[in-house]
């Protein structure tokens, strides 16, 4: 049985007990290190208690050789129209949010969702160095950095504080950012006011970026059941990972790495680093709608599939099912679905 280190839970235990006496602001006391780091996201608020004890957690490794080939997956769809936000440091990470008296949303839809979402808010996540920065891992690979674009179900609830909470309420999008000498148009509008948002608290708005331009020309993505990756982890994000990477100039990565944690009187650590630790798939399936056998990949590289040509039977009960079955007045034969390739 492991023991939590003396100081480590004093530390804990005043955090719980600070929590009680006065109204304190949970967002502004987690971070991603040390005693309010993603271990103790779970302890620190008990209602971020998915953090510790959720089954249906994120990021994760994506491992290609475990995809599920789903024939049924749709292309994406983005609205294409322009929308404008502001852009915000908030010392756990750089996030920008669309402008709340938006007129004409962004809504996302198709693909693996079954309802269409509106786009809220951009995170970013990127290391303070070349080797590490996703949060999402290909093949045990980390990008320098990923961005996501987060939706709320507008069919079923009201906003995304409402529906963060609730089931299918959330799709995150996954865009990895790649090192490269052309930069993404659209990336560039946000990265241009990198400099005026360098420590916490400090915002700028950011006028007219088009998300559909910002993704890469790929209608190739993996999918997924799982959380926000931040506070407080809340199961009910549908997970879109595109399989294309987008790319940044090392001037610009260079600008994002010189944001801080903190004031510009104690600016602290840098803001970087800020990704959540991978999580366990428990037995979680991840879907893709890239076909390899189309691909060119030998079949002994081929991913699981699914059968392209399949349709339904009636199963017929045994004689002593369907003799109990007679004596409640059902039929011999019950629609119980059978599937055939």
């Amino acid at each position: 049985m492991s023991v939590m280190h003396p100081r480590i839970f004093l530390n804990v235990c005043f955090l719980l007990a600070l929590g009680h006496e006065i109204e304190a602001s949970w967002e502004e006391w987690w971070t991603y290190d040390g005693i309010s780091g993603p271990a103790f996201w779970g302890l620190i608020n008990p209602q971020w208690n998915m953090c510790n004890k959720g089954r249906r957690q994120s990021p994760i490794n994506v491992e290609p050789e475990k995809l599920l080939f789903d024939p049924y997956l749709r292309s994406l769809h983005i609205d294409k129209h322009k929308i404008s936000g502001t852009l915000h440091n908030t010392g756990q990470s750089l996030v920008f949010r669309v402008e709340k008296d938006t007129k004409q949303h962004v809504n996302i839809s198709s693909g693996p969702l079954a309802y269409r979402y509106q786009f809220e808010e951009i995170y970013f996540h990127y290391g303070t160095d070349n080797n590490q920065g996703s949060e999402h891992h290909i093949h045990g690979y980390s990008f320098p950095g990923e961005i996501q674009l987060y939706g709320f179900n507008k069919e079923l609830y009201h906003n995304m504080s409402e529906a963060q909470h609730k089931a299918q309420g959330i799709v995150g999008i996954s865009l990895m950012l790649q090192i490269g000498d052309t930069p993404n148009p659209e990336l560039r509008i946000i990265t241009s006011a990198f400099n005026k948002v360098l420590y916490k608290g400090s915002s700028t708005p950011i006028r007219h970026i088009s998300l559909r331009s910002l993704l890469p020309n790929t209608e190739q993505y993996m999918t997924y059941e799982g959380s926000t990756t931040h506070p407080g982890c809340w199961e009910s994000t549908v997970w879109i990972i595109l399989n294309k990477p987008i790319y940044i100039t090392k001037q610009e990565l260079y600008a994002l790495r010189k944001l801080m944690q903190g004031s510009e009187q104690t600016p602290k650590a840098p803001l970087g680093n800020n990704a959540r630790p991978l999580q366990a798939l428990h037995h979680r399936t991840v879907r893709t709608n890239i076909d390899f056998a189309n691909t060119g990949v030998s079949k002994t590289q081929s991913c699981p599939t699914m059968y392209k040509d399949m349709y339904y039977k009636a199963n017929r009960w045994t004689s002593e099912i369907s003799a109990r079955g007679r004596e409640r007045g059902l039929p011999d034969i019950e629609s119980v679905f059978h599937s055939l390739p």
